[in-house]
C-alpha cells in the first residue's frame, strides 16, 4: 500500500483533491490532501507564510502522520516546495515524486524567476493584493477541459495565495536528478515542460507521461490522474 500525499497548487486547498483522493482510497491505498499555510482553512497563516512555511508543511505531515512509502505529489506552484521536501524527508519513507504540470525548484530561484514573461505581472500583482496574489477571474480557466461547475467551484472556493512563498528563493542542498520522480504533463496547458524539467527528464530516476487535459486535471480528469499516481505508486 502507498501513502499518497497530495499538495495543490496557488490559490487552493486539499478540497482540490477530494475527486481523486475518492479514487486513491478506493484503490486500497492511503491518501491525505494536505492545504497549505495562508490558503484555504489555514488562510490565517498567511501573514507570516514563506517558500519554507510550504516546505515544512510537507515534511511535517508526512513525520506527523508517521508515513511511509510515500509518494508525493505537488501541482502547479507546490512542484516547488515539494521538491524541496523531498529532500528533507528520510529516504526510508519516501518513495516517488509526482510533478502534476508543476514548477519545479531551482536552488536560489523562485517560483516567479521560473516565469519570465508573467514575473512582472505576479510582483505587481502582489503588491496590489496587499501581499497575496489574488485568484483569477473565470476566464483563466478557459480552455483547460473543465466543466463550469467545476470552474464555479475553483472560483468560490479559492482564495489568495501569499505573496512571499512565490518570490522567495528554493534552497536545495542537491540535484533533483537523482530523485524518483515522474512528471505529468498536461497537454491542453502546452506540451513543453520547460528547459529545467527537460534536463532533468534525461535522468534515468525521472519518467514523463502526459495527460490530454489542462493544467488542474484533479477537476478535469480525476480518475485518468488518479490512474496514472496509481502506477507511479507500484
Amino acid at each position: 500500500m502507498s501513502n499518497f500525499v497530495l499538495v495543490p497548487g496557488t490559490w487552493l486547498g486539499a478540497w482540490a483533491w477530494d475527486a481523486v483522493v475518492a479514487e486513491l482510497r478506493a484503490a486500497g491505498h492511503g491518501a491525505y490532501a494536505l492545504t497549505l499555510s495562508g490558503l484555504a482553512e489555514r488562510a490565517a497563516a498567511g501573514a507570516w507564510a514563506g517558500q519554507q512555511t510550504h516546505v515544512q508543511d510537507i515534511v511535517g505531515e508526512v513525520e506527523r502522520l508517521d508515513l511511509h512509502d510515500v509518494v508525493l505529489v505537488g501541482h502547479s506552484y507546490a512542484g516547488i516546495p515539494v521538491g524541496q521536501a523531498a529532500e528533507l524527508i528520510e529516504d526510508h519513507r519516501l518513495a516517488r515524486v509526482v510533478f502534476v504540470d508543476a514548477s519545479v525548484p531551482v536552488d536560489g530561484e523562485s517560483f516567479v524567476a521560473g516565469w519570465p514573461e508573467g514575473r512582472a505581472m505576479v510582483e505587481a500583482s502582489i503588491r496590489a493584493g496587499g501581499g497575496y496574489w489574488p485568484p483569477p477571474g473565470a476566464e483563466e480557466y478557459a480552455g483547460q477541459g473543465l466543466d463550469d461547475a467545476a470552474i464555479a467551484r475553483i472560483l468560490a472556493d479559492g482564495t489568495p495565495h501569499p505573496g512571499a512563498t512565490l518570490t522567495e528563493p528554493a534552497i536545495l542542498a542537491r540535484s533533483l536528478r537523482e530523485l524518483p520522480a515522474v512528471y505529468v504533463k498536461c497537454l491542453l496547458d502546452g506540451e513543453d515542460p520547460g528547459r529545467v524539467v527537460t534536463d532533468l527528464l534525461r535522468s534515468a530516476s525521472w519518467t514523463l507521461t502526459t495527460l490530454n487535459t489542462g493544467h488542474w486535471p484533479m477537476f478535469s480528469a480525476p480518475e485518468a490522474l488518479a490512474k496514472v499516481l496509481l502506477e507511479a505508486g507500484e
